[in-house]
């Protein structure tokens, strides 16, 4: 049993079995009119090639509250659609988080033999103790969480049409 004092692993992985397309997962993780839909809501716009930016924007309840700007950047490092994106992946919250650095995030897609795919999404956070807190924080009832919730509302959005807080 992991007490909650303990410091995450420098890797976290997660599995998420959903009923849609490859194409469709890509589409709901790099174009800014899915992004809009799940997770913190805010556009995320990729150049996808290698080299391109990465940008994640405050969504409109977020800029409702003051918050405006890039909250996330990184760069793409390698691109093969829809099956494996890898990138960096860089906190702008605050000084604290822009110190730390840029962490790599990797998106793996595979369809099934039976009808649905499998996303992987890796996120290496060595040296990165204040990220590492935040992607793998469990869902609050205030509407924040890390991936296991930014992945289960992708899926709800996918399969039913609705986010999970929507």
């Amino acid at each position: 049993m992991t007490s909650s004092n303990q410091a995450a692993p420098a890797t976290q992985s997660y599995d998420i079995y959903i009923k849609a397309a490859p194409q469709a997962i890509w589409d709901a993780i790099t174009k800014p009119e899915w992004t809009r839909r799940y997770g913190y809501q805010g556009p995320a716009e990729y150049e996808l090639r290698p080299g391109g930016a990465y940008r994640a924007s405050a969504s409109d309840a977020m800029i409702s509250m003051g918050i405006q700007g890039t909250l996330v950047d990184g760069e793409v490092i390698e691109v093969d659609p829809p099956h494996r994106l890898v990138q960096t992946y860089r906190f702008l919250f605050s000084d604290e988080h822009r110190a730390e650095g840029s962490s790599r995030l990797t998106w793996e897609i595979a369809a099934t033999a039976s009808g649905f795919s499998r996303l992987t999404v890796t996120h290496e956070l060595e040296g990165k103790p204040i990220m590492a807190a935040m992607v793998t924080s469990k869902f609050s009832e205030s509407g924040t969480g890390g991936w296991g919730w930014i992945l289960s509302d992708l899926k709800s959005l996918l399969e039913t049409g609705k986010p999970l807080t929507g």
